[in-house]
C-alpha cells in the first residue's frame, strides 16, 4: 500500500483534448487565437517534466485518431482533416482537492520551467501538423469559448503512458 501510493504522487505533463468545431481564446475583449476544425488542447505542466514529454504527447495528439472517416467511425488524425491546433497553458489540471473545498496547485510547475515546456509544445505540434498552432498567454485571464465536436474529450499525462 505504501508504494503504491508513493507511485501515485508522481504527475507528468498533462493534458485535455478536445475535439472542435471551432475555438477562440479572448483576452482583454480581444480574440487573441481562433482556430477551426481540430483541437483545443489545454496543457499543464509539472517541474518533472522534460522534453521527452512533450516528444511523446506531439507524437500522440498528432497521431491521434478521433475524426471520423466516411464511415462516420472515428479513424482519422488532425493530420488526415487537415484540422488547426489551439493550445492553451493549464495549470489548474494539477488542483489537489483531498483537503477542504478550495484547491491548491501545488503539483503545477514553476512559471521559469512552464513555459519554456509550453513553448515547445507548441512549435513541436506546429511541425507535426505542418501550420502554425493557436497559443493562449500565459498567465493571462482567459476566455476560451469552443464548439466541441461529438463531444470528443480524451485526457493524458505522461506518466500514465500505459
Amino acid at each position: 500500500m505504501v508504494i503504491f501510493s508513493l507511485i501515485r504522487t508522481f504527475v507528468g505533463m498533462r493534458i485535455v483534448i478536445q475535439r472542435v468545431q471551432h475555438a477562440s481564446v479572448t483576452i482583454d475583449g480581444k480574440v487573441h487565437s481562433a482556430i477551426q476544425q481540430g483541437f483545443l488542447i489545454l496543457l499543464g505542466v509539472c517541474d518533472e517534466d522534460t522534453s521527452e514529454d512533450v516528444d511523446w504527447l506531439v507524437k500522440k495528439v498528432a497521431g491521434l485518431r478521433v475524426f471520423d472517416d466516411e464511415n462516420h467511425v472515428m479513424n482519422r488524425s488532425i493530420l488526415d482533416v487537415q484540422g488547426e491546433a489551439l493550445v492553451v497553458s493549464q495549470f489548474t489540471l494539477f488542483a489537489s482537492y483531498k483537503k477542504g473545498n478550495r484547491p491548491s496547485w501545488f503539483k503545477a510547475g514553476s512559471h521559469e520551467h512552464s513555459i519554456p515546456l509550453y513553448e515547445e509544445f507548441c512549435t513541436k505540434l506546429s511541425d507535426a501538423i505542418g501550420k502554425p498552432v493557436g497559443t493562449g498567454e500565459f498567465g493571462a485571464d482567459m476566455k476560451v469559448e469552443l464548439l466541441n465536436d461529438g463531444p470528443v474529450t480524451i485526457c493524458m499525462d505522461t506518466k500514465n503512458k500505459e
